[in-house]
Parts: structure tokens; sequence; C-alpha cells
């Protein structure tokens, strides 16, 4: 990773919290493994877990209490959730960062309704990912 964003990464965080928690939510093993891979080039952010579907993810949310969840809106148990349960399963401070392939409308409105912070491409992912992250603890500092 770029050494500028490295050093964005370390500002942000304050002394006494040195790891980002976070749960990576999406159906392909594929795209998990490739954000894990991804995060792990920054000591400053821990995957304490994955999730392969909405079900999953609200309960290792609840139990884990990571900092940010990357989650994709696409998964196949997706019309069995409603918004406030994956709401309801974010602890204070924490945020939602939605990722999925199809960036239209209907998936910014989804975002949205699941109280996302931000909705980015998959397809982009290893260039925004971990910008996005630095960005969001610069602004609201880490849990």
């Amino acid at each position: 990773m770029n050494l500028a964003v490295t050093m964005m990464m370390n500002q942000a965080l304050t002394d006494r919290e040195r790891s980002i928690k976070v749960l990576v939510a999406d159906d392909s093993e594929v795209i998990r493994r490739g954000i894990r891979q991804l995060l792990a080039l920054q000591n400053t952010i821990e995957v304490v877990g994955e999730a392969a579907s909405y079900a999953q993810t609200i309960q290792m949310a609840s139990t884990l209490r990571p900092r940010l969840v990357v989650l994709d809106l696409h998964m196949p148990d997706e019309r069995h959730v409603t918004p406030e349960e994956v709401k309801t399963c974010l602890t204070p401070g924490s945020e939602l960062l939605a990722i999925s392939v199809w960036n239209d409308e209907s998936a910014d409105v989804l975002a949205q309704s699941l109280g996302a912070t931000i909705l980015l491409d998959k397809a982009n992912l290893a260039r925004t990912l971990i910008p996005t992250i630095v960005r969001l603890c610069q602004q609201r500092g880490p849990t």
C-alpha cells in the first residue's frame, strides 16, 4: 500500500487505539479473501470476522462489535432481513460500508435504507476501500 495512505491511517488512530476492527460480509469466498488480503496490508486494521449472509452478519456484528462492517448488498438472504435488523446489530459509533457490483439507484436506495455511510463499487475496492476507511477514521475517530 502507498506510504502516504499508511501514514494517514496511522494519524487517524489515537495512541490508545491502534486497531480498527472490521467485519467482512460477502457471499463470495473469493471476494471475502480479496478484501481480507487487502486489509491485511495495513497493520492498523484487524479483520475480526467474515460472514457469508445477512443472518451471519447480524449475529457476528452483535457479538464481535466491529468498528466497520463491509457489507455486500446482494447476498442470497437479503430479502429475509429488514433494514432495522441490520441497523440494530451495529454498535454506536460503528459504520456500515456497503459494496456492490451494481451501483445503480436501487443499490443506493438499499444502502441508504441499511444505514450505510457509503456505497463502494466492488470493481474498485483495491483502490477505494483503504482510503475510505482512512477518511472515516479521520472524520469520526476509531472506536
